[in-house]
């Protein structure tokens, strides 16, 4: 017998709560309506060079869109968490962390991204559970960890093995190879997002790929991975450094990468607070109470003009944009010390503001 399309979809006529919960998840996950199906004059998919493969003697390629955050023959891209020149010593075509020197971070910053980075715990190993090959990959500064740590025929709690999400999430499968094995994280990252209250409106996420097994399937955070306790989210920028761990075990690194994912933006920078500081006083645009007061709060520029407020970010040592109006400033390249002005612009042009102060004056 030949049914109708009707019959043969009663669900058509009769949509229970759970088909139309189905349907609204649907519809929100279209493809970009702005295209046919099948459409010819959308625009193709970039052409790029594909990463190629590390082996265990031979450190890889970094594919042809990708950032190079560390090559083997360049550490420059790394600092102190301070900014100054990290104590990290690189030898070998790999940095290695040395004990007492602190975490080591990038001078760009990060949101939604995919990071390739390899490492290789100490032979022979020494220690035990925790402290046997320690250290970390952090996203968002020192907020988000995924777990480094000779995982390799050694007991640690579960949430704090190799390719856990610290403290939080356990890796699916321990997939670790032998201490001075070179090993393998493919992390992509979802920064969280905050509202203009400061309330988180989506948390951070991450997927795990450890030695080319899945480990971690887009795990939504509960806040900062953190030892002793569940940290809740305070609000923070969404691009911010990547950071590498110091936890005393001298824990080697090589061929990092980076692609930013998401809408394209400027590159984004922290600066050394000792830089920042230079900036920071009042500065007079027009008449005496028309001032451009420059501060630095919680390690970023913050610039009030008026009674409206600027949180500003770094494009390079001298260079800084807000994200709420088109509103930029700009210093002296070639100022030492604490310059005696600023150029600034609102949307076009450009305006010279004298400094009258070393320090705010409101």
């Amino acid at each position: 017998m030949i049914r109708s399309k009707s019959f043969m979809n009663p669900a058509r006529y009769f949509a229970t709560p759970t088909v139309l919960v189905f349907a609204t998840s649907v519809s929100l996950a279209q493809p970009d309506p702005n295209w046919l199906d099948h459409d010819r004059l959308r625009p193709l998919p970039t052409v790029i060079s594909p990463a190629v493969p590390s082996t265990q003697d031979q450190a890889g390629k970094a594919p042809s869109d990708a950032t190079v955050l560390f090559d083997g023959k360049d550490i420059s891209q790394w600092v102190a968490m301070d900014g100054s020149p990290t104590k990290w010593i690189m030898k070998d075509g790999y940095m290695e962390c040395v004990k007492g020197s602190g975490y080591v971070r990038t001078l760009q910053n990060f949101g939604d991204c995919q990071l390739h980075v390899e490492w290789a715990t100490p032979t022979p190993p020494h220690g035990e559970g925790q402290g046997r090959g320690n250290s970390g990959v952090f996203f968002g500064l020192d907020r988000y960890e995924v777990q480094v740590l000779d995982s390799f025929e050694n007991k640690t709690y579960a949430d704090g093995s190799a390719a856990s999400i610290y403290g939080q999430y356990p890796p699916l499968v321990n997939a670790s190879l032998p201490p001075g094995k070179w090993q393998v994280y493919d992390i992509i990252y979802t920064a969280p997002r905050f509202d203009e209250s400061d309330e988180l409106k989506s948390p951070a996420r991450l997927t795990v790929f450890h030695n080319g097994v899945l480990v971690q399937n887009n795990v939504q955070l509960t806040g900062p991975t953190s030892w002793l306790e569940r940290a809740p989210y305070r609000a923070h920028p969404e691009k911010q450094p990547i950071s590498l761990q110091d936890h005393g075990n001298p824990v080697r690194f090589r061929n990092i990468w980076v692609r930013e994912l998401g809408r394209p933006g400027k590159k984004e920078f922290t600066l050394p607070n000792s830089l920042l500081a230079n900036y920071v006083g009042s500065y007079q645009r027009g008449g005496p109470s028309e001032l451009i007061d420059v501060t630095v709060e919680d390690g970023q520029l913050v610039a009030m003009m008026g009674e409206t407020r600027f949180a500003l970010f770094a494009e390079s040592p001298t260079k800084f944009f807000a994200k709420t109006t088109d509103f930029q400033i700009e210093f002296p390249a070639n100022a030492s010390g604490k310059p005696d002005q600023l150029t600034w612009s609102v949307g076009e042009g450009a305006n010279t503001a004298k400094r009258v102060s070393d320090s705010k004056t409101r």
